[in-house]
């Protein structure tokens, strides 16, 4: 069990490394650390999910939802244009005060979601990956813990790449003013990889608490995830659900996720490549749950031939060696989020294992090791 003054030091450290890149989580999380009502909210989530993120989420989508005017003056999401001052604590001492029961709520049941469309940047690439390492053209695409399963349209967005060179490099379909358009800084000395002619067969996904997106107040929670100030993510955000609501696809409420993946093996049609993705996910799983996937998930690799797809912390991934050094980064981003892409498969008899690619947490920029 947390203490108050471990969750006020946890509320500490995310504001200096998670979330300094959006001033006003930055302020809310060092008022948070010293308001004894949004530590005993904090206190609320289940200890896997007890992250100062799901706080942050909560307060926006009681923002969102028309119900704390005196913090929707702070948040550009709602239209807001004050930055942070003297009365934000009151504003914050306000929400936490009038919306208690719906806060609690959301971190009690609450979970924050893994729906960042842009790390397509990243995914892109990785899927094409996978069909060279094994073979096979028609994939099969698991998406685990999948929020809304927005990832699983990956293959319809709009993908641009800037290059040092200052080029632009077009990947996936042409963009069109209706489909999720993700941009993002190309690190590599090469050039973004050409399509391998791969094709997604199925798109299934596993959570807990899966979101339909055709609900009003599931797509408002996915929106609460995102930091307020940045309207192009909401954008991307609300067409790729769009788009995702006329493919067809799969969403599967399951306890035991881990427990699931055999009998979702066990359903797909002969000739497809079976591929798991992971993307920002173990953050969220107990020490012991990562080890029991990790050893279910190669067992099925021999067995079955799962290829899984890995987007973590380094510490966290798929990979057991140590990680490549990271490339020279843009100006004015940090290391501390840097996400690791591997690729774990069947290689004969044995567990073949490489890292793909380092990029940033919502696919910003990419640096393709591939």
């Amino acid at each position: 069990m947390n203490t108050s003054d471990e969750l006020a030091a946890l509320l500490r450290h995310f504001g200096r490394e998670g979330c300094s890149q959006e001033p006003l989580y930055v302020a809310l999380c060092g008022l948070a650390a010293e308001n004894d009502s949004a530590l005993a909210l904090l206190a609320e989530a289940p200890p896997e999910q007890r992250k100062p993120n799901l706080l942050l989420a909560a307060l926006h989508e009681r923002v969102l939802a028309g119900a704390a005017p005196e913090l929707a003056a702070y948040y550009r999401s709602a239209g807001g244009e004050r930055a942070p001052d003297t009365g934000l604590a009151a504003a914050l001492a306000a929400c936490l005060a009038r919306e208690w029961p719906a806060l609690v709520d959301h971190l009690r049941h609450g979970a924050t979601q893994t729906n960042e469309v842009a790390r397509g940047a990243a995914l892109w690439p990785a899927l094409g990956a996978v069909a060279a390492a094994t073979g096979a053209r028609d994939l099969a695409l698991l998406d685990f813990g999948c929020s809304a399963g927005l990832n699983l349209g990956i293959d319809q967005f709009a993908l641009r790449y800037q290059t040092d060179d200052g080029a632009w490099h077009a990947r996936g379909p042409a963009r069109d003013g209706v489909r999720a358009e993700v941009e993002s800084r190309w690190l590599s000395a090469t050039r973004p990889p050409p399509h391998t002619g791969w094709r997604i067969a199925s798109r299934d996904g596993l959570d807990p608490a899966p979101v339909d997106v055709g609900d009003p107040a599931g797509l408002r929670w996915l929106q609460a995830c995102l930091w307020p100030h940045d309207q192009r993510r909401r954008e991307r955000l609300g067409r790729a659900a769009a788009q995702l609501q006329a493919l067809p696809h799969t969403l599967t409420q399951a306890g035991d996720c881990i427990a699931a993946l055999e009998p979702w093996l066990a359903c797909l049609p002969a000739g497809v490549q079976p591929v798991l993705l992971t993307s920002w996910v173990l953050y969220y799983l107990s020490e012991a749950d990562i080890a029991r996937l990790r050893a279910t998930a190669d067992r099925l690799a021999l067995r079955h031939g799962l290829a899984w797809l890995c987007g973590e912390l380094p510490a966290l991934s798929a990979q057991a060696h140590e990680p490549p050094p990271l490339p020279a980064l843009p100006p004015g981003e940090v290391a501390a989020s840097a996400t690791l892409w591997t690729l774990r498969h069947r290689d004969g008899g044995r567990i073949a294992e490489r890292a793909l690619a380092w990029s940033h947490p919502h696919g910003r920029w990419l640096h393709w090791l591939g």
